[in-house]
């Protein structure tokens, strides 16, 4: 695959399609190992785990089956984003959608990750809707496309404050924060000021990546700083790898930075002065009017 993202969901999408670690490893040609490696690093990136159990037989977890069902979706305007597999096949549940009130709700995955219960239990609680989750949509500019286009009812997206051509509701904040290894000098001060970060090499994911659009986004709105980066990349390994080798910095917000508060040999770094923080914003479309299940799903999910 072209870069560590697209080559981490093709191997999700082969897993499922497999159903055996072993067998999605002899396919893709490359270790268990290695497929273990860019599973769990998937879903650091993700803020959720897609599978109970890799060993043996494979069992999905309940936010595992909405994200393949989210992928094969987005398979069908895109098939160049993953490779053949079963997981590419028609959805043999698509009648049954059809008979029932479809809502489709956007979301960047470390979101549906935070209210993947809520939506389940609204699911349950409400048998006569059919809920379809994107996963493609992060930015205000997305998810203002997607609404004005109709292909999705609600939309979350990280944002910077309420933009003025998409009224939206402030869900949460999500502080960005910078990590380092136990051993790299700036994680052993006290206090980092604004000139210690304005020469600090980084490590960054992609520039496609929109978790690193939005962070870039927010330091030069503040007018922050920092070094050039000494790596760009989404595999989580690498970076966390990088990190205790002491060789750069990393800024995370939301789920992924809580992950990697919580792992040893890794430590955030105590800033003089605070980083920005990133919104949490949810918008509806025009069929979210007052009384329709997608309205009842949006402030459900704000319960």
């Amino acid at each position: 695959m072209a870069t560590s993202s697209l080559r981490q969901l093709d191997i999700f999408a082969q897993m499922v399609a497999s159903g055996n670690a072993a067998i999605c490893a002899r396919d893709l040609g490359i270790s268990v190992e290695k497929v273990a490696q860019d599973l769990a690093s998937l879903e650091m990136r993700l803020g959720y785990r897609l599978f109970d159990e890799i060993s043996g037989n494979l069992r999905l977890t309940a936010a595992g089956r909405k994200t393949a069902e989210a992928m094969t979706l987005l398979s069908r305007d895109d098939p160049e984003s993953w490779s053949s597999s079963k997981v590419d096949e028609p959805d043999p549940q698509a009648h049954d959608r059809e008979e029932r009130q479809s809502i489709v709700l956007a979301a960047p995955a470390p979101v549906f990750g935070r209210f993947q219960e809520a939506l389940a239990a609204f699911e349950a609680a409400n048998e006569d809707v059919a809920i379809t989750l994107d996963l493609t949509i992060h930015l205000a500019e997305e998810a203002a496309t997607a609404l004005r286009e109709g292909r999705v009812d609600i939309a979350y997206f990280y944002a910077l404050g309420e933009t003025a051509d998409l009224p939206s509701r402030y869900g949460w904040s999500e502080q960005i924060n910078l990590y380092a290894g136990n051993t790299h000098p700036l994680a052993l001060q006290d206090s980092v000021s604004a000139q210690d970060l304005a020469t600090l090499p980084m490590l960054m994911m992609e520039r496609p990546n929109p978790l690193r659009r939005i962070i870039d986004a927010a330091l030069a709105r503040d007018g922050i700083r920092t070094g050039d980066p000494v790596l760009e990349t989404d595999n989580m390994f690498d970076i966390m790898t990088i990190l205790r080798e002491g060789a750069g910095c990393f800024a995370a917000f939301g789920p992924l930075a809580r992950d990697l508060g919580r792992l040893g040999g890794i430590r955030r770094l105590a800033l003089e002065r605070s980083l920005p923080v990133v919104e949490v914003r949810q918008a509806t479309g025009t069929r979210a009017a007052n009384g329709s299940a997608a309205t009842a799903l949006a402030d459900y999910l704000f319960l």
